[in-house]
């Protein structure tokens, strides 16, 4: 079993975070780990239950597709979510530090179960993490290049 956790502090207010990890036709535009997000199942209206369809890309060009369903959803701070054909679990967790400060932590627990597949286990999961990383790095820069995406939700100025 792999574990993988990444922490950053970003320069944004959390509900603005949030607001912006919820619209899902906009991943593509700042997360490297995405090629494509369909909503199969909406799940309730606090979003526990959404089921998600992720297309992203692996090592050599190649892409790997998970159903991921999203559940113990706490609206503004976080959510948890299973990948439903490999038992990968993980979690996105928003912890405001300040006025535009929030502390994004991303967790994920896996385990290959294909006995050939093991053997690449550690190179395949350094890739997919390292894009993960630059996806949550791009959601502020993609906040920071797009002001009049909900300003109504940035914290007012100390």
């Amino acid at each position: 079993m792999r574990e993988h956790e990444y922490t950053v502090e970003l320069p944004h207010a959390a509900r603005r975070l949030w607001a912006l990890f919820q619209r899902y036709d906009l991943w593509k535009e700042f997360a490297p780990a995405v090629l494509d997000v369909e909503i199969v199942h909406a799940g309730d209206a606090g979003g526990n239950g959404l089921l998600r369809r992720v297309i992203y890309p692996l090592p050599f060009g190649r892409r790997g597709e998970s159903f991921e369903l999203v559940r113990n959803v706490t609206p503004g701070v976080g959510y948890d979510y299973l990948m439903i054909r490999s038992g990968l679990e993980g979690s996105v967790t928003l912890e405001p530090l300040g006025p535009n400060r929030t502390r994004l932590r991303f967790r994920e627990h896996f385990h290959m179960r294909t006995p050939i597949l093991r053997w690449f286990e550690g190179p395949i999961y350094r890739f997919i993490n390292k894009k993960n990383e630059e996806s949550m790095r791009g959601a502020a820069a993609w906040l920071l290049a797009h002001p009049e995406f909900h300003p109504e939700l940035a914290d007012p100025a100390s």
